[in-house]
């Protein structure tokens, strides 16, 4: 009766009872169907997700507090939050005497905080170690996916009929966008580029695809000369060229 009830199974039974000598046939797919997980598809793909985003997001967070805690250390950041605590009065509060006072480590783990706690405030972190976000997330960027293709495809109209068949000339973020595009670069990455960086690629007016071509060449050019006189790929060439991996030596005893 277990197996009449269900269709599949009596689907297998009926070629059973037709082809008895298909043996070995029969008992696989009566084991694969009673041995097959009973969990239904759409929530292991959503616990999945959930489990992955879950991930990402506390590993962009430890990225982030890396990043806090490196700049925490330079010098010429260090100072200037130094100073901004020094101007709003946040160090002395921790020196504080009489019932309330800490012993040295405290007040120097809680200076060490607030010193954190302004870097976060006063610079952006741009690229691969910014600030996460909750909307950055796989289980968000899924949900959201329908939107930002509708989103694309507006912004890609608008700007096919801007530049294209009106023929206005790019703005600045027009421009940074289209080298961005030649670059082969993604935002999380152009955006940790120096605005300094950024000045000169409008300078050199790179958004043109000849004058990107020219500074391409120059940056492998450059490149080269930088590995040519660089000792360490002079000793890497040397042994790729004496001893080099794959290389096989017969030597007699």
């Amino acid at each position: 009766y277990l197996i009449l009830q269900d269709e599949e199974m009596r689907k297998d039974y009926d070629y059973m009872l037709d082809h008895p000598e298909e043996y070995y046939r029969h008992y696989y797919h009566y084991y694969s169907r009673r041995l097959a997980p009973k969990v239904d598809v759409r929530i292991v793909i959503l616990v999945t997700v959930c489990a992955i985003s879950v991930f990402q997001f506390f590993s962009w967070w430890n990225s982030y507090n890396e990043a806090i805690n490196y700049l925490a250390t330079v010098p010429k950041y260090r100072i200037q939050a130094t100073e901004i605590a020094r101007q709003q009065g946040l160090l002395n509060k921790t020196k504080e005497k009489g019932k309330n006072r800490r012993s040295k480590e405290e007040i120097r783990e809680e200076e060490e905080e607030i010193i954190k706690d302004i870097i976060k405030n006063k610079i952006e972190i741009k690229g691969g170690y910014q600030k996460p976000k909750i909307y950055d997330i796989l289980l968000f960027q899924i949900l959201l996916a329908p939107f930002y293709l509708c989103k694309y495809i507006f912004w890609y109209c608008w700007w096919i009929y801007r530049f294209t068949i009106k023929g206005q000339e790019y703005g600045v973020e027009e421009k940074l966008y289209v080298i961005r595009r030649y670059m082969k670069m993604s935002q999380s990455q152009f955006d940790s580029l120096e605005d300094h960086q950024k000045e000169i690629f409008l300078e050199r007016r790179l958004w043109i695809r000849e004058n990107y071509e020219v500074y391409k060449r120059e940056q492998e050019e450059e490149l080269k000369k930088k590995m040519a006189l660089d000792p360490r790929w002079k000793r890497y060439r040397r042994w790729m060229k004496n001893e080099g991996p794959g290389r096989l030596t017969f030597i007699d005893d």
